[in-house]
């Protein structure tokens, strides 16, 4: 029995790893080995940051590792790597983490590689995350039943996305994360089809994260641009609902990830409301055969960590595809204080739907053998 009062392992549906210095360095294809994105040190005021060839700033991992500071701590550059979350890119510190936050397994995201889905040099790119693929599966391979690695593809063409797909899937890892927008047309298109396909027969769940595709353009603030991070998200599920995907592949599985949960029933409904005004805006042979609604309550996972509204709206949506997640350690993970949060944020849910929450809908989506874990 756990903190939360039930005998099922509570596992994340999304945390991240911090790239070590030698993700892509040690890993990359030799061709690349000169532009490959290395960790520097960038003084006083930056800290250490990964600087990536063809992107205008580095990127920092002050805020990809600021789980458990207090706000007042948490600044956007400075950081030096000694100084971040050891469990990040350690497996044996990482389980150390795991049990401090209550949590059996983890679902993993990559930190820089979600940065990397906007890089604009689709060859780059690909590069990138084959190296990070081949330096994530033997990070996972030392906790394989509590280290769960999504891969990444850059998606030049579908028919490379495939083999991707069956690279990922001989690599032992669990799923693939895409990026926002794929080199080819997009999502929606039927040249597509086969992917998806191949993704179903494989079993492998497909995400897609926030800060992998444009958000779009944001007034005021700098805070104001992060309440805008889900849009990206929210743009993507609505095109493959909109646009057919799902009523071409009942069987598809999509994780709309860290975009939060709360709102997923006004969306359900301002979809249906455009689609029954103006349907036949659509082009002739993309009609639907279901309410867009439908589509998203059946062939959409979301995940969500500290979003309250989520667990409270869970009965005007499909709860058995809402997943809970403590997105360590990430300055918005709800760790190592995970337990004291759920205890809070999950009283008016049924035992059904606190134990679908935060253990069952992953398990079941990753097939993830809960008989093994703590």
């Amino acid at each position: 029995m756990n903190a939360q009062g039930f005998a099922q392992p509570i596992i994340s549906a999304d945390s991240h790893i911090t790239e070590p210095p030698e993700t892509y360095v040690d890993f990359i294809d030799p061709a690349y080995l000169d532009r490959a994105p290395r960790l520097v040190d960038g003084g006083e005021k930056l800290g250490e940051v990964f600087m990536v060839d063809g992107m205008p700033r580095p990127l920092s991992l002050s805020t990809a590792a600021a789980a458990g500071k207090r706000p007042e701590e948490i600044k956007a550059m400075g950081s030096r790597f000694s100084d971040l979350h050891r469990g990040g890119w350690d497996p044996v510190a990482r389980m150390a983490d795991q049990d401090r936050d209550g949590v059996s397994a983890e679902v993993i995201y990559p930190s820089i590689g979600m940065v990397l889905c906007n890089h604009p040099d689709l060859d780059y790119k690909n590069a990138c995350f084959q190296a990070y693929n081949r330096w994530l599966a033997g990070f996972c391979s030392a906790q394989p039943d509590r280290l769960l690695g999504l891969g990444q593809t850059a998606m030049r063409t579908p028919d490379e996305a495939i083999a991707d797909l069956q690279t990922i899937k001989s690599q032992g890892l669990r799923g693939v994360m895409l990026p926002g927008q794929p080199g080819v047309e997009d999502y929606d298109s039927t040249i597509y089809d086969e992917f998806w396909e191949a993704a179903i027969a494989l079993e492998l769940p497909l995400s897609f994260h926030i800060l992998t595709m444009s958000s779009g353009k944001t007034r005021g603030p700098k805070m104001a641009q992060f309440l805008s991070i889900v849009r990206g998200c929210q743009d993507v599920m609505a095109m493959l609902v909109m646009g057919g995907v799902f009523e071409r592949h009942p069987n598809l599985s999509i994780v709309c990830a860290e975009a939060d949960a709360g709102w997923v029933p006004h969306f359900s409904y301002r979809m249906d409301h455009a689609y029954k005004r103006h349907r036949f805006w659509l082009p002739a042979g993309q009609e639907l055969s279901k309410l867009p609604s439908e589509y998203f309550a059946e062939n959409i996972y979301v995940t969500f960590q500290d979003d309250w509204s989520a667990f409270k709206q869970a009965d005007n949506m499909n709860w058995k595809h809402l997943m809970w997640a403590n997105d360590f350690p990430h300055s918005d993970s709800t760790w190592p204080w995970s337990q004291e949060m759920l205890t809070e944020h999950t009283q008016q849910l049924t035992a059904e739907q606190k134990v679908a929450i935060l253990s069952d809908n992953v398990a079941g989506l990753y097939g993830i053998d809960r008989s093994v874990l703590v």
